[in-house]
């Protein structure tokens, strides 16, 4: 895991009062990194474009341009005249090495963008956005210096924001490179360092980016065991039978060495799972919510519940009646979408939002379920999933559009269930159980838009 922080100017400001490290010093080391990244990763390019802004961006950009002014063809494009102390003292050093500063977009390599770091709170205004519209349309290599431009500090990105194959950020991940709008302007984000080790830098952080090394795969160590040893999941089926199938096969897949749809007909299914009109009495998890629809009288889910086993809730059960006191029992993992999410945070009284509301401050939504409802896990689903417990929130930044498909949802809920009968505590479960479903989507050979539910199960047997 890797530390996510809301900010890192107060990580800045312990350098220079903790360390005797000066902002120059911090720069200068910011620009090396950068530079050496190019010349490790890119030495067939020849030129290379640094878009640079007034502030402390521009200034780690024109220090970047000093750097590598003997190894490429480098052109500074000025957006505004430098402003901050740091910006004026890097073009003083530019300007005296007779580096060249360009009045027009040229073609390039490389188009390094460093016009705005991190912080923005405001939207750009038009010169800016289209000079972003011209960065990107450059058939080039994209860099952004510390974080994209148009990216602000809530994650929300603008109409023209610069789309980069690679982020350098300095020092520390920011949090705003892990919303979902930022996910298609990001590429590949590396961590530069400052002058001191990462981990003197940073100080500790209730916010962490997952691994996939973070995953811990239910594999069986005890050769005596039996299926007693391996947990019973009990899935409270309904309307849309095919969804709890879906989540029964992921689950026993997963390791669950039992698995049973609660119905109250008797529908077929496949034949290594179970079915029954009663909550098993060796049941050691409950899933409920996938495709449940109006089944079940709430009487019969009041007799399904009257337990204290791990519960797992997902879909319907959100627009439940139930639903509100169903957040008061412990050891409960939630599995909301979006659109969901907002209905959640309806019935419990925290906020009445639209979708479109909810992602532009995911984080900030999603801490403030997580500090009413400490007893719960939250996994929020997304292009980058948030878990949260309290006040922890863990990213799994590992999805891929290739889960944009019905059932895929179903997947994650029978995986993270799997884990929670087999007696994984809610968030060790919903941390394995969301970086598998990630990594069973990384190992999909198939077109990106060809995958189904099935294949996801399929690939277990590989993780």
């Amino acid at each position: 895991m890797q530390n996510i922080f809301d900010e890192v100017s107060s990580l800045d400001t312990r350098c220079y009062k903790e360390f005797s490290l000066s902002e120059d010093i911090l720069m200068e080391h910011a620009a090396d990194g950068m530079a050496d990244f190019i010349r490790q990763n890119f030495p067939q390019c020849k030129s290379i474009l640094i878009s640079c802004g007034s502030g402390n961006n521009g200034a780690d950009g024109m220090a970047l341009a000093r750097l590598l002014h003997k190894d490429l063809d480098v052109k500074v494009y000025l957006c505004k005249e430098p402003s901050s102390i740091m910006a004026k003292l890097q073009y003083e050093r530019i300007k005296k090495l007779h580096i060249d500063t360009v009045e027009t977009i040229e073609e390039c390599d490389i188009v390094v963008d460093a016009v705005f770091g991190t912080g923005l709170t405001r939207a750009l205004d038009e010169k800016s956005s289209l000079h972003l519209k011209e960065l990107n349309a450059l058939n080039a290599l994209k860099i952004a210096c510390d974080v994209p431009t148009g990216l602000h500090i809530n994650g929300v990105c603008d109409e023209n924001t610069f789309s980069a194959d690679y982020t350098l950020t300095m020092g520390a991940l920011k949090r705003s490179l892990f919303s979902d709008a930022a996910k298609d302007f990001v590429g590949e984000i590396k961590v530069l360092d400052l002058g001191l080790s990462r981990n003197v830098y940073e100080t500790p952080s209730k916010t962490k980016l997952l691994d996939l090394d973070d995953m811990r795969l239910p594999h069986r160590k005890s050769k005596s065991s039996h299926k007693g040893s391996y947990g019973h999941l009990a899935i409270i089926s309904g309307e849309k039978l095919g969804a709890s199938v879906l989540c029964a096969s992921a689950a026993l897949r997963f390791g669950a060495a039992l698995v049973t749809l609660l119905c109250n007909e008797n529908p077929q299914i496949p034949t290594e799972l179970m079915l029954s009109h009663q909550l098993p009495k060796n049941s050691t998890a409950v899933a409920l919510g996938m495709g449940l629809g109006i089944e079940f009288s709430q009487n019969e889910l009041e007799r399904f519940l009257d337990n204290s086993l791990p519960l797992l809730l997902d879909a319907d059960i959100f627009y439940h009646p139930l639903i509100t006191s169903l957040l008061k029992r412990e050891n409960i993992v939630l599995t909301p979408h979006p659109k969901e999410f907002t209905q959640l945070l309806r019935v419990s009284g925290i906020a009445d939002i639209t979708v479109d509301e909810l992602q532009n401050e995911r984080f900030r939504y999603t801490a403030l379920f997580a500090q009413k409802y400490k007893n719960a896990v939250l996994v929020l689903k997304g292009a980058n999933v948030i878990i949260a417990k309290d006040d922890e929130m863990f990213v799994n930044p590992h999805g891929t559009n290739v889960l944009a498909k019905g059932g895929s949802g179903d997947i994650l809920g029978g995986l993270i269930a799997s884990l929670l009968a087999q007696g994984y505590t809610p968030l060790d479960a919903s941390v394995t159980g969301s970086l598998a479903h990630t990594k069973l989507a990384l190992n999909y050979e198939g077109a990106d838009f060809s995958l189904s539910p099935n294949d996801l199960i399929d690939g277990i047997k590989h993780l």
